[in-house]
């Protein structure tokens, strides 16, 4: 796998202003324990590939190779993170020489590590860990999809947002957040991925807001368990759908013909989850609408104000503030091929994604996004991904060079202040 890209310094002159260069990966790395669990996808591989001593070492190797600035990382298991992989990660680094003979070196500082591990008895989660030479944190705010009193949200998922400062901007107060996830696999059940991914949009909501009323820039990595083209791609994408009349099974589009036509209800999740249609916390839309002078005046009719509630209950349009590119295009275009995120025995696609709020130069910028965001991401290259076949080549995944059933995916991002 390539990167093609055009390097910039992370502080190189643009005119008059400095540009801040980074990267960040998004990569699956296979917990031990559902690896386990779920042996019979992995038949095609030789036993010794599977264990952790042998794939754990290739996943640091490969880290290490990739030396992306920001790491989101899933299924990561919580005993395997304590024990070896928080402080792997925290002692990378180069060493930084100094002198003009370089006679004398001292170790650089890693990567700081946040994590969440997930709720029920499965010991995986979700980790972010950035180079503290780029980055420092200004808060860390965990994502949990299970709630007790609403049936529907009865998994165990979880996600993660950070919002990170940028060092040696040119702007003190410059901000990005970053949000890693792990949706539901389920096929079935595009009800609790909508409603897993409008807790995690409304998390981001929250945490990226700036005091103007605008969002810093945004990168949502993740495995969504969601094909490219499907209703929950889609929505991500455009930032609306209208689910009136989906069927749960295909929302997600793993399955060609899906099992099942049980139609979304509407709304899809109970008003107690405190999540608008809107996907934002709904004290912080009235707040917004407060602001905007567009909540409904005081004096009105009591009934009045009950109608809207009722419509906005029974509508069946999602939407997000965000305006979203995602940095791969997921087909070959000289072949039209299908690229690929994961390989096992049942199915080789693309399930995984890093989403962006790309900046007004940046050619996947989508109209309006300049009224949403304070600033933006100018997409600078990407790792290339691999087809179903190439992989075939080296028996799947995992394999001798790869110890994941997931590629690893790399973006490297311009920051663009508006």
């Amino acid at each position: 796998m390539k990167i093609a890209q055009n390097k910039g310094s992370d502080q190189s002159s643009t005119g008059s202003e400095a540009t801040f260069d980074f990267t960040v990966m998004s990569y699956n790395i296979l917990s031990q324990n559902l690896l386990e669990d779920n042996s019979h996808l992995y038949k095609h591989c030789r036993q010794r590939l599977l264990f952790w001593t042998y794939r754990f070492p290739n996943i640091l190797q490969e880290i290490k190779e990739l030396d992306a600035d920001v790491l989101c990382l899933q299924e990561v298991q919580e005993d395997h993170y304590r024990t070896e992989i928080k402080s792997s990660l925290e002692s990378l680094g180069m060493m930084k020489l100094l002198g003009p003979i370089n006679t004398l070196s001292v170790p650089c500082k890693g990567y700081h590590c946040e994590y969440k591990m997930r709720t029920g008895r499965k010991p995986d989660g979700c980790a972010i860990c950035f180079k503290t030479s780029k980055f420092s944190l200004i808060s860390s705010n965990p994502v949990e999809f299970f709630r007790r009193d609403i049936p529907l949200l009865d998994r165990d998922n979880v996600g993660l947002v950070l919002l990170l400062q940028p060092r040696y901007h040119c702007k003190a107060n410059a901000a990005i957040c970053i949000a890693n996830t792990h949706l539901l696999y389920n096929p079935r059940r595009g009800d609790i991925k909508l409603t897993q991914l409008a807790m995690l949009l409304a998390e981001i909501a929250s945490v990226a807001l700036q005091k103007d009323g605008s969002f810093c820039p945004i990168i949502i990595c993740g495995d969504f368990n969601s094909v490219p083209g499907s209703p929950l791609y889609r929505f991500i994408k455009e930032g609306k759908l209208n689910y009136e009349g989906l069927a749960i099974g295909k929302v997600s589009g793993q399955e060609q013909f899906p099992r099942g036509q049980r139609i979304l209800s509407i709304p899809i999740w109970p008003k107690k989850l405190g999540i608008s249609q809107n996907c934002v916390y709904e004290i912080k839309q009235q707040q917004q609408e407060e602001n905007a002078g567009q909540k409904l005046e005081a004096a009105k009719p009591d009934n009045t104000q009950e109608i809207v509630i009722a419509s906005e209950k029974l509508s069946s349009k999602l939407r997000h503030h965000f305006k979203l590119s995602s940095v791969y295009s997921h087909y070959f275009p000289e072949t039209g091929i299908p690229e690929v995120t994961t390989c096992h025995s049942r199915s080789a696609v693309t399930v995984d994604y890093i989403f962006y709020s790309a900046a007004n130069d940046d050619p996947a910028a989508q109209p309006g996004a300049e009224d949403s965001f304070c600033g933006g991401l100018k997409l600078l290259g990407r790792l290339a991904l691999l087809t179903e076949k190439d992989l075939w080549t080296v028996n799947g995944l995992p394999n001798e060079n790869n110890s994941s059933d997931h590629l690893p995916l790399l973006a490297e991002f311009r920051l663009i202040e508006r």
